[in-house]
């Protein structure tokens, strides 16, 4: 009987950091993940390559403990230039 690969959709919508940078294509990083009350560890795949340190957003399940992984502002609403009080 062949075993089939769970994935581990609870990461997704995660955010955390790159302990290790991805590669792209080329291949994957480890990212800490925030979840379940602690952090994790979770193999991260990119589109693109990403630097060590970089905050990111799990986006899709890969497999068992792998992640798809984006860049994401530790404070998104930073990114859009802040919002002004009226």
């Amino acid at each position: 009987m062949r075993e089939q690969a769970v994935q581990d959709e609870s990461a997704l919508g995660s955010t955390g950091v790159l302990t290790i940078g991805t590669r792209g294509a080329a291949g994957p990083g480890e990212a800490l993940l925030g979840i379940r009350g602690g952090t994790e560890a979770y193999i991260a795949w990119s589109e693109r390559p990403l630097p060590r340190g970089t905050q990111v957003l799990a986006v899709t399940a890969r497999g068992p403990r792998a992640v798809e992984v984006v860049p994401w502002p530790e404070d998104p609403l930073d990114e859009l230039g802040g919002i002004e009080p009226s």
